[in-house]
């Protein structure tokens, strides 16, 4: 059966450490293709400002371009109202009804995984790998996700990203106060924020 890996993200801005989960997933794995999927409107992220879906978009187009396993999908940004995981993994159920769904997400967000919207569907749907940076201790995952069922436990794997130390936080304040943020995220993105004038502190 194939696996289908599935990327979610806001990607303000996409970097390196997406780029290096998502490639290290598809290598371990055994996955056909990753699909990228920018969030339209994350129900977690509703108190910050995020950049426009268009922009988002581009980038994350910009930084997959050169590797054939990877492919995007704008889902997320064209449904109305917030983007719900469990809406995106039936959706992509639909698009791939006898594939295996792995998602792809980093440690810190598998660890609020109970609070999700129907998030035992979720696990009964797709796997889910959780990309950690070398040195962020998870400890026994069962300890810090009280109530969870060993089954649901066994759909949650850890996978550990060197690069994952960047993060989109420190590139947008990098920006802002004028340090480099070249190496952390492919050229054409960091060429793409520069153009669009992205994060620069508001005058």
């Amino acid at each position: 059966m194939q696996r289908i890996g599935i990327m979610g993200g806001t990607f303000d801005p996409i970097h390196h450490g997406h780029l290096v989960a998502a490639e290290e997933a598809r290598y371990q794995f055994g996955l056909a293709k990753v699909v990228f999927i920018p969030a339209g409107h994350p129900p977690h992220k509703v108190s910050r400002k995020i950049s426009a879906a268009s922009h988002r978009l581009a980038m994350t187009q910009l930084a997959i371009q050169s590797n054939p396993f990877f492919s995007i999908s704008a889902i997320e940004i064209e449904r109305p109202g917030l983007s719900y995981t469990i809406d995106t993994v039936r959706e992509m159920k639909k698009i791939y009804p006898l594939a295996d769904l792995f998602f792809i997400t980093g440690a810190d967000a598998v660890l609020e995984i109970l609070s999700w919207k129907h998030f035992d569907e979720l696990l009964a749907q797709c796997c889910f790998i959780a990309a950690k940076r070398p040195g962020y201790r998870l400890g026994k995952l069962k300890t810090k996700l009280p109530g969870i069922g060993e089954e649901q436990l066994k759909r949650i794997i850890i996978m550990e990203v060197p690069a994952l130390a960047i993060s989109s936080t420190d590139i947008r304040e990098r920006v802002q106060t004028g340090r480099p943020i070249k190496y952390l995220l492919p050229e054409a993105v960091e060429k793409y924020i520069v153009e669009q004038g992205l994060y620069q502190k508001k005058s």
